[in-house]
């Protein structure tokens, strides 16, 4: 029987510090509200690299600011209220999501979806990190007149990156308890700051400009939602049940769906909406190299360094977050090792990542943007695949979850459940077809079917979604998930 380390089985904790790893947490345990999830998901989503993405739907896809906000509730609060869904797992089977979806995909079946999870959330934290350095940076430049290019200065930059890696460190290697805490008290801090800076760019924003513009048709509205989704709750779905494991089990499901669409909603409604607003006068602002410098130069100098702060606060909210999913989610590809130094691995590689992003490459957004376009479809495919497998399994076997050999109770066949996996790869194929990665102008990669008006669209996940959730479905998924659901060990 294949288990995880003493740490992790046993689930000890030292004072604030969570030293429980992936295996399931004990009813006992569970007590967790909504309303705490609803702070973790605000705090998650204060960033600024939600004012480029509202950028983008003006400057790329050529909606007015009305339509833009239209187009950033739909994405973002319907994206997270399919976070929201997926969160469900968690609170029945008490487990990080990835490693409840063994018992969806099979033990080792198990392994691409959770390596292409990994792979996100690695990505998502290399992004945050590379914007928080371009802050300090843009800080150091205030306080001690260094050149604002980060090519000139190396080892300030490498500084830069340690530090946000350090302040990530100090709260996702502690854990549950402390991420919960932080994120909700920080919340208030650096969301009055936001508030404040908001209402300074809301000043420069060219108000004839977003009156004169000419309505995009709906196809580019709904292919602004495609973009919107993909870059806001698609990229989180696999990571909900990390901390909705620790929710009661009398929670009720339509709280933890209302607690991630409104928590995530509100800021990502309000900072998408801004970022169309300063894109209406400035479409320079979607392609920025530096997003944190363009929205600086915006402001007034003394704003500088309140934004700045704000900026980098907003990140390392986020970071919090990534990287505490990251660390479960190392652990259940394979990983023996406690929690805090999955940790560890997961913010060095994130370092090295974050100083080619910066120090090596040319740009910044347009690889960012190809990313989530890329990831979208395999992560999309998992979500139809696992929010198919929730309509019938109640319950998952705590033990079965933690033996990933010959004897779990999810091993199926050689280790794999053959529709999950047939499912998900199916809909991955499918999803790339339609599939457009990278600027119109020289994309990275062009799916066959991409031209098509489904793909033109950004509607590419949508049909990994349906593919993947119904592909899994007629292949008898759903009653296979009963009767294993029906043996699952009582809590």
């Amino acid at each position: 029987m294949a288990t995880s380390t003493d740490s992790e089985v046993t689930g000890r904790s030292s004072g604030a510090l969570e030293t429980r790893g992936i295996e399931p947490v004990p009813v006992a345990e569970r007590t967790g509200r909504p309303s705490q999830l609803f702070w973790v998901w605000f705090a998650a989503n204060i960033s600024i690299l939600g004012l480029p993405l509202g950028a983008t739907l003006v400057a790329v896809q050529g909606l007015t600011v009305w339509q833009a906000i239209l187009v950033a509730a739909v994405g973002s609060v319907g994206s997270f209220a399919i976070v929201g869904a997926v969160s469900i797992a968690g609170r029945r089977g008490g487990a990080p999501g990835l490693t409840l979806s063994r018992a969806v995909f099979g033990a080792r079946g198990n392994i691409g979806p959770t390596a292409v999870s990994l792979i996100s959330r690695l990505g998502w934290e290399t992004v945050n990190t590379t914007t928080a350095a371009f802050a300090l940076l843009s800080l150091a430049t205030i306080l001690f007149g260094t050149s604002p290019v980060a090519k000139q200065h190396p080892v300030l930059t490498v500084v830069c990156i340690a530090v946000f890696e350090l302040c990530t460190v100090l709260v996702s290697g502690l854990g549950h308890a402390v991420l919960v805490a932080v994120q909700r008290w920080a919340t208030w801090v650096f969301g009055v700051l936001n508030l404040v800076v908001g209402g300074f760019l809301i000043a420069t924003i060219s108000w004839a400009a977003v009156a004169s513009a000419r309505p995009a048709p709906v196809g580019a509205m709904l292919a602004g939602v495609g973009v919107i989704a993909a870059g806001t709750g698609i990229g989180w779905a696999n990571a909900s049940a990390d901390i909705a494991r620790y929710q009661a089990r009398g929670v009720r499901a339509g709280a933890l769906v209302l607690s991630a669409a409104a928590g995530a909603g509100i800021p990502l409604v309000l900072l998408i909406s801004l970022g169309s607003m300063l894109a209406a006068g400035d479409p320079t602002l979607a392609a920025a190299g530096d997003p944190v410098a363009a929205i600086r130069a915006m402001l007034p100098s003394w704003m500088a360094v309140p934004y700045l702060l704000a900026a980098f606060g907003g990140l390392l909210l986020s970071n919090h977050l990534s990287v505490y999913s990251a660390g479960l989610t190392t652990l259940t590809l394979g990983l023996r090792m406690p929690r805090v130094y999955a940790v560890v691995v997961d913010v060095v590689v994130t370092f090295l990542g974050s100083i080619y992003f910066i120090l090596v490459a040319d740009g910044f957004y347009t690889p960012f943007i190809a990313f989530i376009s890329m990831l979208a479809v395999p992560i999309t495919a998992w979500v139809g695949v696992f929010t198919c497998d929730m309509l019938r399994r109640r319950e998952y076997d705590p033990v079965a979850l933690m033996d990933t050999g010959r004897s779990s109770g999810y091993w199926y066949l050689a280790g794999i459940r053959p529709a999950a996996v047939t499912a998900w790869a199916v809909a991955i194929v499918v999803g790339y077809l339609f599939t457009t990665a990278g600027p119109s102008d020289g994309a990275w990669f062009t799916g066959s079917l991409a031209d098509t008006w489904l793909g033109r669209n950004g509607l590419g996940w949508v049909i990994t979604f349906v593919i993947a959730f119904g592909g899994y479905a007629a292949l008898g998924g759903t009653r296979s998930a009963a009767v294993a659901g029906s043996k699952a060990a009582p809590k």
